[in-house]
């Protein structure tokens, strides 16, 4: 064999259809040839196949000689022969040579034993409430079985300080807690500025400037003050601690602690709980604060109540009882904010945008929850009489 016949390109794929013979009936039967290199390298775009409009039935013919297919070549092959028997075409591959016949066999028995992916079809919109619903109860299912970890495993723990992990508690009040005080404290001085101003407008009307102080003094000391830091934590530290955890898990660090025996909620979850239930009280001390600190400013500047009075104003208007039933809420949001993060960063799986999914739930759901929870406390105020 020369050495040009060995580095010759060998020829494309190709198929041609040959009729029975003339007229409509004929050209309905016949025979497709196929030949040239049906393989992976070679097949770079697959060959037409110019099949009459009304055919019924076809014999596939190839020469030893003419044909080179490989198991590429034989699935895209029995793709268009399916594909003419769907539509009612007979298909006879009798003819075939041995090599190519056994390679579609071959080809056709592995695809017949691959598992086939079930085809889901939308179910319209009651299947997808129905499937929100669902999801809605598997995170609330999830939700309680970690807060039951935590009252199992936490509470033993917490009998026996000596094995709590002190020196992880307090990176986690630094970063969750100390940290965050100056995003807390400007945004809660900002709302508070907006409640005296939206409320003042119209106080101001009637002559009642003084009692923006009632105004701004309870809504944040029973309401704002702690919803709003309760906020800012979820969408700041709970993010964080889903993110940190996702990443353990994908990095398996956290199978790490397991292998040497040791509890990644004693190590990982029970720290960043104690912290957060420290730091939240005191970031909406921090809030109702500075709350009280921007209504003050626009009640001076903006309508003419002296800071005199309107500091002696403040404890007329609320007492210590209020500030309780504010800040008794915090422990509750913290618990909450901490145990959702944790519960979506154990659950990562697959690949780093996991972690931001599981980032992005943690936030959706710690802010869902704080405000339903923080609905309840309203409710039970009222039911109660405070």
């Amino acid at each position: 064999m020369s050495e040009a016949a060995v580095h010759a390109t060998p020829p494309a794929a190709w198929a041609r259809w040959e009729p029975a013979g003339e007229g409509a009936q004929a050209a309905a039967t016949g025979v497709l040839r196929i030949g040239g290199a049906w393989t992976v390298r070679e097949l770079r775009e697959a060959p037409r196949l110019e099949l009459p409009p009304r055919l019924r039935s076809l014999a596939l013919r190839a020469d030893p000689g003419e044909l080179r297919m490989d198991t590429a070549g034989a699935r895209l092959l029995l793709e268009r022969l399916q594909a003419l028997r769907q539509d009612g075409v007979e298909v006879d591959t009798s003819d075939l040579p041995d090599a190519a016949a056994r390679l579609l066999r071959l080809v056709q028995q592995s695809a017949l034993d691959l598992p086939q992916a079930p085809r889901r079809a939308h179910a319209g919109l009651l299947g997808d409430i129905g499937r929100a619903v669902f999801t809605a109860l598997r995170e609330g299912r999830d939700f309680v079985t970690t807060l039951g970890e935590l009252a199992w495993l936490g509470a033993p723990l917490l009998l026996r300080p000596a094995r709590l992990r002190w020196r992880e508690v307090a990176a986690e009040l630094e970063s969750g807690g100390l940290r965050a005080m100056g995003i807390v404290g400007l945004l809660s001085f900002l709302i508070g500025m907006v409640m005296a101003y939206q409320g003042g407008a119209t106080l101001a009307s009637y002559g009642a400037n003084v009692l923006i102080v009632n105004l701004v003094a309870i809504i944040t000391l029973r309401e704002m003050g702690p919803l709003i830091a309760a906020i800012l934590v979820a969408g700041r530290t709970g993010s964080s601690y889903a993110a940190q955890l996702g990443t353990m898990r994908i990095t398996e660090e956290i199978d790490a602690l397991r292998s040497l025996a040791l509890s990644p909620f004693e190590m990982l979850v029970l720290p960043k709980v104690l912290a957060l239930v420290v730091a939240l009280p005191l970031l909406s001390l921090l809030a109702d604060a500075m709350g009280l600190l921007g209504g003050g400013m626009v009640a001076s500047l903006g309508f003419g109540v002296p800071w005199r009075e309107y500091l002696s104003r403040i404890p007329q208007v609320v007492d210590v009882h209020t500030l309780v039933l504010g800040l008794i809420k915090a422990p509750v949001f913290a618990v909450v904010i901490a145990l959702v993060g944790c519960m979506q960063g154990l659950r990562v799986r697959g690949s780093a945008a996991a972690v931001g999914r599981a980032a992005t739930a943690s936030v959706v759901q710690s802010i869902f929850l704080v405000i339903v929870i923080d609905a309840a406390f309203s409710v039970l105020y009222k039911m109660l009489g405070l």
